[in-house]
C-alpha cells in the first residue's frame, strides 16, 4: 500500500481517521503543507574508511553530527561480527552516541538474496533478515534495507524469481511487523531494474509494512526522472546520488527535479543521501550536502 492509498483509507474509516492521520490532509480536501524533510547520511558513503579501519563507526557519527545532519543510516555490516546480529551493549552503544551527537537513526540494512532457486538458501537469507530486524528494532531504526539482489537462475523464469522475491519479502514484512520496523526494498539495478518491475513486486508483496528505498541512481531507462516520480508513492525513504543512469550513462542529477518529485509526492520524513565516486568521503559528502540543501532551499 502506497501512501496516497493509506491516506484514503484512513478517510473512509468511521472516525475519520483523525487519530491515524494526527492532523495529516484529508484525501478529499488537500490542504498545502510544506514538505517535512529532513536530510541523512547514508553511511555507505564513507565505506572505504570504514572497511579499512581508517575511520571507526564513533567518528562517521561525529563528522556526520559535525555537518548538520538530522540522522544518519549505518549499515549493519559496519557493526562488529556481521552477518552475524551485534551484540545488544555494542548496538546500545551505537544508539548512545548517537543520541548524544543529536543523530537520529533513520535506518539501516543488510545484504541478502532472494533471487535463487535453493529454498533451503532463501530460508537462511530470510533468517539472516529477521535477526537484523530484531536488531533495528532495538537500535531504534524505523526501516531495515533489503535487495532482491542476483539475476535470474539458469533454467528459471523472470515470473518464478518474481515469486520466490515475493514471498520472502511479504514474509520478512511480516516479522517486521511484529517489532516495529518496516521492511524496505531497494532497486538497486540488478533483477529490479525499472519503475514496472519494482511496482510489480510491492505490489503483489502487499504488505502495510513493506515499503521502497528509493535509490534515484539505478533506474536506467530513458527518463530516470519519470520512473523516479512513478515510484514516488511507495518510498519510505531514499537514496538520493550524485549521478543518475540514462540509457546506461551515469549524468549528473538533476537535484532541483529530483526534489520536485519529491515534495510533489507528498514524501514526509529522512531523504538519506549517499556519494559513491571516487575521492575523499571528507571532501564529497560536505560538497554533496551543500548541493541538496540548496535544492531543497530553493525548492
Amino acid at each position: 500500500m502506497d501512501r496516497k492509498t493509506f491516506l484514503q483509507v484512513a478517510s473512509l474509516l468511521p472516525w475519520g481517521g483523525s487519530a491515524l492521520l494526527d492532523g495529516a490532509d484529508r484525501a478529499d480536501e488537500p490542504v498545502p503543507r510544506a514538505a517535512a524533510l529532513k536530510l541523512s547520511c547514508n553511511l555507505y558513503s564513507f565505506n572505504e574508511p570504514l572497511t579499512s579501519g581508517a575511520m571507526t563507526l564513533e567518528e562517521v557519527l561525529k563528522f556526520c553530527s559535525d555537518l548538520g545532519f538530522a540522522a544518519v543510516d549505518p549499515t549493519g555490516y559496519y557493526f562488529p561480527g556481521y552477518p552475524r546480529r551485534p551484540t545488544a551493549e555494542y548496538v546500545n552503544h551505537i544508539k548512545q552516541r548517537a543520541f548524544l551527537l543529536g543523530l537520529d537513526i533513520s535506518g539501516t540494512g543488510v545484504r541478502n538474496d532472494f533471487i535463487t532457486d535453493d529454498e533451503k538458501e532463501r530460508r537462511a537469507e530470510m533468517r539472516h533478515v529477521k535477526r537484523w530486524v530484531e536488531a533495528a528494532a532495538q537500535l531504534g531504526a524505523p526501516v531495515l534495507r533489503v535487495f532482491a539482489r542476483r539475476g535470474i537462475p539458469e533454467g528459471h523464469s523472470r515470473e518464478e524469481a518474481t515469486a520466490w522475491l515475493v514471498e520472502s519479502l511479504r514474509e520478512c514484512a511480516a516479522y517486521g511487523k511484529r517489532y516495529g520496523v518496516m521492511v524496505a526494498l531497494q532497486n538497486h539495478a540488478e533483477f529490479l531494474k525499472t519503475a514496472a518491475q519494482v511496482e510489480e513486486v510491492l505490489q503483489r508483496a502487499d504488505s502495510d509494512w513493506l515499503g521502497l528505498i528509493l535509490d534515484i541512481g539505478s533506474l536506467g531507462g530513458s527518463d530516470p526522472y519519470e520512473e523516479i516520480a512513478t515510484l514516488a508513492p511507495y518510498a519510505v525513504s531514499w537514496q538520493i546520488k550524485e549521478q543518475v543512469t540514462v540509457e546506461g550513462e551515469k549524468v549528473k542529477t538533476d537535484l532541483d527535479r529530483v526534489v520536485g518529485i519529491v515534495k510533489e509526492s507528498g514524501y514526509r520524513g529522512y531523504l538519506p543521501i549517499e556519494t559513491l565516486g571516487p575521492g575523499a568521503p571528507r571532501k564529497q559528502v560536505p560538497r554533496f550536502l551543500a548541493e541538496v540543501r540548496r535544492a531543497l532551499a530553493s525548492g
